[in-house]
């Protein structure tokens, strides 16, 4: 058994149906939405780094907003609600994630990616030395 498929294993219900059925929390729900401590989100099925909490901003949209990501992303056209979306997936595991839209701050480059919590696990600065020390350097464009 690889170590991404005992991740899947310990998924709980709403992280397995939003990663791998591509199913939404609902708006407000998520535990990140209204989160803003220091560190990095992974993909909750594989580990993957996938955003800092520099670029993290409260979109008043019920879900996690990032301006960017610190790993490549796979986009794909969306056509399943009435208006055509950008659906956003981690690379290793191809969990899905959320949308990413044209709306965010201009400021921050115009882009906000509005990602599902139950996607994501939070590892604080703090704790990120052991298996993400090469990232402390997207957490720390924040302080600058």
């Amino acid at each position: 058994m690889t170590k991404y498929e005992k991740n899947l294993k310990d998924l709980d219900d709403i992280q397995y149906r939003v990663t791998q059925n591509a199913d939404t929390e609902r708006p407000f729900s998520g535990k990140y939405d209204d989160f803003y401590q220091k560190g990095i989100y992974v993909d909750v099925a594989s580990g993957e780094p996938l955003f800092s909490s520099a670029k993290k901003f409260d979109a008043g949209c019920g879900w996690p907003s990032f301006s960017q990501p610190i790993a490549k992303l796979t986009e794909n056209k969306d056509k399943s609600l009435l208006v055509e979306r950008t659906e956003v997936r981690s690379n290793i595991a191809n969990s899905h994630l959320g949308h990413v839209f044209n709306d965010g701050p201009e400021e921050l480059g115009g882009l906000r990616y509005c990602i599902n919590s139950a996607s994501l696990k939070f590892i604080p600065y703090d704790e990120m030395d052991k298996d993400y020390g090469d990232y402390k350097k997207y957490v720390d464009e924040g302080d600058k």
